[in-house]
């Protein structure tokens, strides 16, 4: 598989997240509208993925509009404004946009930096919330459970949550996954489902409204998710239904482990009450693959997210991180960038 966002020359590519798993295509967004419209219908999703694209989005208006530093500042914005919960949307928006007065060549390298850094940082990641899990459930193969897609699609390369399933394959710890489906878009079930095939890692899909069932009645080792946002105090923002495996986990005494870049924690925001929960389109609830399923004009309830207490969390892993036991650990080791 290709890169999930790329930069081909004068354009991004990117893997159309809404087609699969009946078709893998590559759309090529040339304009800053045409990102933003990719950002907003969700063929680019998942936290380090927006965050290259809306590097590459600073990039594309920069060359666009040369010599107009204003424009080129709304138009990033604009970009970073499609979709508030997740951090890293803006934060790679700013960090393109920071070289702004180097010129637009300038833009694009440091966009391209973000995209070149994310595969490393994810296997690294990986790798500690890997160790991480095995400390915690046993050095055996673990019958998981995810919720969403925390995969390569959903960064640039490798993944964060299903990175530290795949890391933990690639050891022979995984016995098996149970992916949940993940309404209203059901991308657990397009994609993670996909994903794990791709692996040829033993894998089920989960009713949504059965992983509660399943960590109760002992099939489940240990959850592990991704985030799209995580505060300063450990709370993390993921994909709506999180917060209820969270409390079943809990309560079976199942560890529940969110695996996300250093660039999803944001310190700036101090617990997840704190956290803009984005609310989506009602149709999306009304319907599935544009065919009604509830009487027209219903009123919807359409949480993109919610947020998971850090006292429900065993830990919250990064590149570099964790969050255990009310408090943030840094490794001793260099970080990367």
């Amino acid at each position: 598989m290709a890169r999930t966002v790329d930069w081909d020359g004068d354009a991004i590519a990117a893997i159309d997240q809404r087609a699969l798993p009946a078709e893998y295509r590559v759309r090529r967004l040339a304009t800053v509208d045409a990102v933003v419209a990719a950002i907003g219908d969700l063929t680019v999703r998942g936290a380090p993925a927006l965050g290259a694209a809306g590097a590459l989005g600073v990039a594309l208006a920069a060359r666009r509009h040369p010599g107009d530093p204003d424009r080129v500042r709304a138009e990033a914005e604009r970009v970073a404004a499609v979709r508030p919960t997740a951090v890293n949307l803006r934060r790679g928006m700013e960090r393109a946009l920071a070289r702004l007065d180097d010129g637009a060549e300038a833009v694009l390298a440091e966009a391209c930096a973000v995209l070149d850094e994310d595969e490393a940082t994810n296997r690294r990641l990986s790798a500690r919330a890997a160790d991480l899990l095995t400390e915690l459930c046993g050095d055996r193969p673990l019958r998981l459970l995810t919720h969403c897609n925390s995969g390569a699609l959903a960064t640039v390369a490798w993944g964060t949550g299903l990175g530290a399933v795949r890391e933990l394959a690639g050891r022979g710890r995984v016995a098996e996954v149970l992916a949940c489906e993940t309404r209203p878009l059901l991308q657990g079930a397009r994609l993670t489902v996909w994903e794990l095939r791709e692996m040829g890692v033993a894998h089920r899909l989960c009713v949504d409204a059965a992983g509660a069932s399943a960590i109760a009645r002992g099939l489940v080792d240990a959850v592990v998710v991704g985030a799209d946002r995580v505060a300063a105090n450990g709370d993390a923002a993921n994909k709506i239904g999180t917060y209820a495996h969270a409390c079943a986990a809990v309560r079976s005494g199942v560890p529940m482990v969110v695996v996300a870049p250093e660039s999803t924690v944001d310190h700036a925001t101090p617990t997840g009450a704190d956290i803009a929960i984005e609310e989506r389109d009602a149709d999306e609830v009304r319907t599935v693959a544009g065919t009604p399923i509830a009487p027209s004009g219903t009123a919807v309830y359409n949480p993109a997210f919610d947020v998971t207490p850090a006292a429900l969390l065993s830990a919250v892993v990064t590149e570099r991180s964790t969050f255990r036991d009310g408090a943030w650990t840094v490794e001793t080791a260099p970080a990367l960038r």
